[in-house]
C-alpha cells in the first residue's frame, strides 16, 4: 500500500524498523529523516497496530519530521460512538484523541461512522474519510451483468445510493434486525424486475462475520434472484465468514485492498492520492 501510494504521489517509500521484544512491547526506528512523513498503516488488528503507529509518529518527529500524516486505509474503533450500556467507553472518541495528538493529519477510506457526520468531528487534528464509491462504481461498470446494488440496512443507504447512481444501476436497501453477533434477519423492499442473466451485488463497507451479507443473499434468493455477488470495502473476514456467505448463495466476493485479504481486487492507492496536493517533495 505504501509503495503504491508513493508511486501515485511521486515520492520515495521506505520501511520503518519494528522490533518486538519477548514481553510483547514494540520498538520502532525511523532511519531516514524527512521534513514531512506520510505513515501508511491499516489498523485492522488494532490493539497491536495502534501502539506501533503512535510510537512511529514520535520516532519520525525525533528523526527530523516537522509534519507527520497518518494514512490508515482502514481506521478501527469508529463504530462505538456512544455508550450503549452503562460502564462502556466511547471508543471512537478515545482513538480520535490519541491519533489527533500524535499526527498532524489523518486520512482514511470509508470510516465506519454511524451517527457522527464527519471524521473531523472525531479526530482532534485535520482528518478526512474518502468515499470508496467511485472505485466501486468503476468496478461495476466493468461488469455489465450487474444490474442491482443492494445495501443491508438504512445506514448503508447514502453509500449504496451514491455507488448506484455513479454506476447507472438500480438499487435497494433492506431492513436489518441483528439477533446476535452472527445471526441477522433481513427483509427487502419491492425490487425492480430484472432479466434472468442479471447479477445482484450486495454491498457493505465492512465484511466481518459475513452474517449480514449472507442474510441479504438469502433475501434475494427468496425473490428468485440467484446470481448474487458481494462487494465490500474493508475485508475483515473472520474464520468461516466466506463459507457462510457462499452457503447463502454468494458466488463471488470482491474487496478493496484496505485490509490484505484473498478477495482483494480493487486498489485504493489512486483514491488515497487524491487526498494530497500534487508536486510534493
Amino acid at each position: 500500500m505504501a509503495r503504491g501510494l508513493a508511486r501515485e504521489l511521486g515520492v520515495r517509500a521506505r520501511a520503518l524498523d519494528v522490533r518486538r521484544f519477548p514481553d510483547g512491547e514494540s520498538l520502532v526506528r525511523a532511519r531516514i529523516p524527512a521534513d514531512e512523513a506520510i505513515l501508511v498503516r491499516s489498523l485492522d488488528d488494532p490493539d497491536a497496530k495502534l501502539v506501533q503507529v503512535l510510537l512511529a509518529a514520535d520516532a519520525l518527529r525525533r528523526a527530523g519530521a516537522r509534519r507527520v500524516i497518518l494514512v490508515a486505509p482502514y481506521l478501527s474503533y469508529m463504530r462505538q460512538d456512544r455508550v450503549f450500556r452503562r460502564g462502556e467507553p466511547i471508543s471512537q472518541r478515545v482513538v480520535g484523541w490519541l491519533l489527533g495528538d500524535a499526527f498532524d493529519r489523518v486520512l482514511t477510506v470509508e470510516a465506519h461512522l454511524h451517527r457522527t457526520r464527519r471524521l473531523g468531528d472525531v479526530v482532534t487534528c485535520p482528518a478526512r474519510s474518502l468515499s470508496a464509491a467511485p472505485l466501486l462504481a468503476q468496478w461495476c461498470r466493468g461488469h455489465p451483468s450487474v444490474k442491482l446494488v443492494v445495501g443491508p440496512d438504512e445506514e448503508s443507504e447514502p453509500f449504496v445510493r451514491g455507488l448506484a447512481r455513479r454506476a447507472g444501476l438500480a438499487w435497494a436497501v433492506g431492513r436489518k434486525e441483528r439477533l446476535g453477533d452472527r445471526r441477522v434477519r433481513l427483509e427487502l423492499p419491492e425490487l425492480p424486475k430484472l432479466p434472468s442473466f442479471a447479477r445482484c451485488l450486495v454491498v457493505d463497507d465492512i465484511g466481518s462475520s459475513g452474517a449480514t451479507l449472507a442474510a441479504a443473499a438469502r433475501a434475494l434468493g427468496r425473490r428468485g434472484l440467484g446470481h448474487v455477488d458481494a462487494l465490500v470495502v474493508h475485508a475483515l473476514f473472520a474464520p468461516g465468514a466466506l463459507r457462510r456467505m457462499r452457503s447463502a448463495g454468494i458466488e463471488r466476493v470482491v474487496s478493496c485492498d484496505t485490509v490484505p485479504h484473498a478477495t482483494n481486487r480493487i486498489g485504493v492507492a489512486p483514491l488515497l492520492a487524491t487526498g494530497f496536493p500534487r508536486g510534493r517533495d
